[in-house]
């Protein structure tokens, strides 16, 4: 099967994030909104075991949330005290993000071309990257994604845990562990190890990185 062209993806994703419900736009398009709901959930509890579920108003967590759709976890990791932004190329979905509100600041961007004047504790992607069909785009994003985060900060990417790559239709190219750790490698970070989702029959789960160097 032909793969989207970088053009038709984009299309598509907006197309989708207008059409769709707040959580299946982003979410498994063959569940329904309340088993999307459960599956969000079952994310948003290993994100907050690998962030941490300690929260400082007076020193809160500075969060990226790399392809943000609607904004489910930048909403609920805000709620937690945290300062996050959220970050979509969908333009449908980061004006859903900003009617909702919530504490998060929205930005319209791709994942590669995100600059800022500072870093963060957490920069984390949930099942974006696999939907990046180019490759040197995907190494482009994923080295940006690295360089976001402090030093003893992490970096949490939403991938299979396996070796090789595999496509699933035209708009998902899922890639192994032998992508992801000899870059990040090069990017000094850490590799800290990669849970499963554990969710129906998902094959994705989260990669954990910290920046050593």
């Amino acid at each position: 099967m032909t793969l989207l062209t970088d053009a038709e993806a984009s299309a598509y994703w907006n197309e989708r994030h207008k059409q769709e419900g707040d959580l299946r736009s982003g979410g498994d398009i063959s569940f329904d909104e309340a088993t999307n709901r459960m599956f969000y959930m079952r994310r948003l509890g290993m994100l907050m075991d690998i962030i941490g579920q300690q929260t400082n108003p007076v020193a809160p967590l500075f969060l990226l949330d790399a392809g943000c759709g609607k904004g489910f976890f930048s909403r609920e990791l805000a709620r937690f005290g945290h300062q996050v932004d959220g970050i979509d190329g969908s333009e449908a979905a980061i004006a859903t993000c900003r009617d909702l509100g919530g504490g998060p600041q929205y930005h319209r961007s791709t994942l590669s071309g995100w600059r800022v004047n500072w870093l963060y504790d957490v920069v984390f992607t949930v099942d974006v990257v696999f939907h990046i069909l180019d490759d040197a785009e995907w190494e482009r994003s994923v080295r940006n994604l690295a360089s976001l985060v402090r030093l003893s900060g992490k970096l949490v990417i939403g991938d299979w845990g396996q070796d090789g790559d595999r496509v699933f239709g035209n708009y998902q190219v899922v890639r192994g562990r032998q992508r992801y750790l000899p870059l990040l490698a090069d990017c000094g970070m850490r590799f800290d190890g990669w849970e499963p989702y554990r969710f129906r029959r998902s094959p994705i789960g989260l990669y954990t990185f910290t920046r050593t160097g």
